[in-house]
């Protein structure tokens, strides 16, 4: 595993080891002594989701509230996706910026984004596959989104015909969030880090 720090701080981009033969490939999804060593903290998987999307299907903008949020380590296990990291912290340098990976099965790589840290994707072909370990359990009260065509933002998807849920739809858009105090501060993230064993 290869594992590259991206240009948001607490996000990385994880490049994973493939071995193909004749019957297909394998490679080794997580390890958590690599993400130990990387993430500079223990990641404890307390739920992994999964979600089929039809092509052009967006997932986001989403976050939870701080403490404790959610990490998230994501994988496309079909298909293929762009991936987006959001800077929703207030007080960050990167504050309102973003980070576009492309994630895909025949390229296995992940993504880790610490607590704090807003997330989407869309998928760019039908029956694509995403997992996601968490480090904990959905709590709907403490989940958070902010509209995926936020001007503010300017996320460059890509030109194809979106499907967008009713519930992002209606998201509100980031500086709205940020009025209603509904945006995580950069301190209390790295406080609540503090309390993570490493």
């Amino acid at each position: 595993m290869i594992v590259t720090p991206l240009q948001i701080d607490g996000s990385w981009l994880i490049e994973l080891s493939k071995f193909q033969d004749s019957r297909g490939f394998f490679f080794e999804s997580f390890r958590e002594d690599v993400a130990e060593k990387h993430f500079g903290r223990k990641f404890q998987v307390k739920q992994s989701n999964t979600s089929v999307s039809k092509k052009g299907s967006v997932r986001g903008i989403h976050y939870a509230l701080v403490p404790p949020s959610q990490a998230k380590y994501v994988q496309c296990q079909t298909g293929s996706i762009i991936d987006y990291i959001i800077d929703i912290r207030i007080g960050s340098p990167t504050f309102s910026q973003y980070v576009e990976v492309k994630l895909s099965a025949e390229n296995p790589q992940a993504i880790f984004i610490e607590e704090g840290l807003a997330h989407a994707f869309v998928a760019l072909e039908d029956g694509t596959v995403v997992t996601y370990f968490v480090s904990e359990n959905y709590n709907p009260e403490r989940e958070k989104g902010i509209n995926p065509f936020d001007n503010d933002l300017k996320i460059n998807w890509p030109d194809m015909n979106l499907i967008v849920s009713d519930k992002d739809q209606s998201a509100p858009m980031l500086k709205e969030a940020k009025q209603s105090a509904l945006l995580p501060l950069l301190q209390d993230c790295k406080n609540y880090l503090k309390y993570i064993p490493d």
